[in-house]
């Protein structure tokens, strides 16, 4: 097996993720400035390196061991708040009881559910999404946080990311879903007004700030928002409103606001 090393910035990741996927990888592990994409001995690792050449591409001949299956054993089933129990795409480990079975994607940016700012919203929507919401998951990426509202019970289910790859992306991971879950590319300036109750964005303090007036017009009841250290929860306040719960892990903040209440602040 061989594999290809690529430097890329946290900003790239999630694409670059996205087009290796495509080309056939059978495995990638993230490191903090870097990817490595596992390939098997048929592949032309010389083209795959040409394509990704801004991002400096290392090609290794890995030893005779069965790489996949290690990059897999690192990523057990995990209990996460109360309900969920995230279990990769590739193993088939029922949910305990009083648990649900959530899909993780390793391996994809965000999607693999480890990261404590995707484990807040997953707590944070046990408590606030209801029957009869209609709940929209801004930057979907992986398609994880749209799930998630799914298996909540909520009436209805919108993903949005304005990175088509990523859109692709949550579309093949959702499709096995017998309740269709419709995913845009696009910004939430394509959301009417009025037409959802329930808005989850785990997306970074910057973005949260630059979207606020596009959610106060949307107007729903509340918004789960994630992304940030807790050193930048004043500053998404500031924006969008004092939040009225928050969730806390690692240096990493989530917040529910009632966006209505907040509106003229």
């Amino acid at each position: 097996m061989k594999s290809l090393v690529l430097w890329v910035d946290d900003g790239e990741r999630e694409d670059v993720i996205a087009q290796l996927w495509e080309e056939g990888t059978s495995g990638i592990t993230e490191a903090s400035n870097s990817l490595r994409a596992f390939f098997p001995e048929d592949a032309d690792l010389a083209a795959l390196a040409s394509r990704f050449a801004q991002y400096e591409p290392d090609i290794v001949e890995e030893e005779d061991r069965d790489w996949v299956a290690e990059v897999h054993a690192q990523w057990p089933p995990t209990p996460v708040g109360e309900l969920f129990y995230l279990v990769p795409e590739w193993r088939d480990d029922p949910a305990p009881c009083g648990r649900v079975r959530l899909k993780t994607y390793p391996g994809m940016a965000c999607g693999s559910g480890a990261h404590p700012a995707t484990q807040l919203c997953l707590i944070a929507m046990e408590k606030i999404v209801q029957a009869d919401d209609s709940v929209l998951d801004v930057g979907t990426g992986s398609g994880i946080l749209a799930q998630a509202a799914h298996l909540l019970g909520a009436a209805r289910v919108f993903g949005c990311d304005i990175d088509h790859a990523a859109t692709a992306i949550a579309q093949r991971n959702l499709q096995d879903f017998i309740y269709r879950v419709p995913l845009f590319t696009g910004s939430l300036r394509s959301v009417r007004a009025g037409s959802v109750s329930l808005i989850v964005a785990n997306l970074n303090a910057e973005t949260l700030r630059n979207i606020a007036p596009e959610v106060q017009r949307i107007g729903p009841r509340a918004v789960v928002v994630a992304g940030f250290q807790t050193a930048e929860l004043a500053r998404v306040e500031q924006a969008l409103g004092t939040a009225a719960q928050t969730f806390h892990q690692e240096g990493w903040t989530c917040a529910v606001i009632a966006v209505k209440e907040s509106e003229g602040n």
